[in-house]
């Protein structure tokens, strides 16, 4: 990626209709350069409809990027559920690529009754099972598993690079905001953020960096983790300091605001990483 692009984790609430194709329009018309497709309940784009909203970004020179279904659990010892949570990626992956979008994202699963290196195991197994039936249709889209806010979620800062190294095509998604909730509080300050970044980059490279798929938002938590998200300015994540180090990093790739007011602190933190 050539820099870093800021965008809405859905259809902006500003859009004129509810379509797809409307809310990148709206994307555009907001000054911003990168839109999530929400597959969080189900797939809703079809095969059909994919190329549609592929002619659309790029009419619009907006870079897509999709999360995958919620209901994901890669380390169910339930088979059917297994499957269903393995399909779910690949479904999304399918369809998200004839999108032409960038990178697909989900929450990887729950520890349960598993070790976290028995978690860590099953859950790189079937991702790498994903990554293999992708390659045979040609599929070269990003795999994202995300930062989790919760210590009972597998998806700490050190498993998802972990997974990373060690399967191609698999990249983090860093949401800033559950590794602050994951923590009780921490991971809040210029210093810890660049801790993060100066991880990713010792653990992958320039192309760590240069490739980040991050999520940002406000956020409620307690000591079991995340609550609910927040507006930024509701929230007491200093998103300033944030900015800073994704500066200073020179992080590219793109930047997806999942706050209530998704089109409002997407087009905030733009507005404050250009002041710097």
């Amino acid at each position: 990626m050539k820099e870093l692009l800021f965008g809405t984790a859905g259809i902006p609430i500003s859009a004129k209709g509810f379509g797809t194709e409307e809310g990148i329009a709206e994307v555009r018309n907001l000054g911003l350069g990168a839109m999530e497709l929400e597959f969080v309940r189900n797939i809703n784009i079809t095969k059909d409809k994919a190329p549609d909203v592929k002619k659309a970004a790029e009419k619009n020179n907006i870079v897509l990027t999709c999360h995958a279904p919620y209901f994901i659990n890669l380390n169910s010892l339930e088979k059917a559920k297994l499957k269903a949570s393995i399909d779910r990626i690949l479904n999304s992956a399918i369809i998200a690529n004839l999108c032409g979008a960038w990178s697909v994202v989900f929450h990887a699963g729950f520890y349960q009754k598993s070790t976290k290196e028995e978690t860590y195991n099953g859950i790189r197994n079937s991702i790498n099972d994903i990554i293999q039936k992708l390659k045979n249709e040609n599929n070269n889209i990003w795999i994202r598993p995300e930062t989790t806010g919760k210590e009972s979620q597998f998806g700490s800062i050190d498993e998802i690079l972990r997974l990373s190294q060690e399967i191609d095509n698999v990249m983090p998604c860093v949401d800033f905001a559950h590794v602050h909730a994951r923590s009780n509080g921490k991971y809040n300050s210029y210093k810890e953020f660049c801790s993060i970044l100066d991880k990713i980059e010792k653990k992958l490279g320039k192309k760590g960096l240069e490739n980040m798929h991050i999520h940002f938002t406000g956020i409620a938590y307690g000591e079991k983790g995340e609550k609910h998200h927040l507006d930024l300015k509701g929230s007491d994540l200093k998103y300033k300091e944030l900015i800073k180090a994704l500066k200073d990093f020179k992080v590219k790739g793109v930047a997806i605001s999942e706050s209530p007011n998704i089109e409002g602190d997407a087009v905030l933190v733009k507005e404050e990483y250009y002041k710097i």
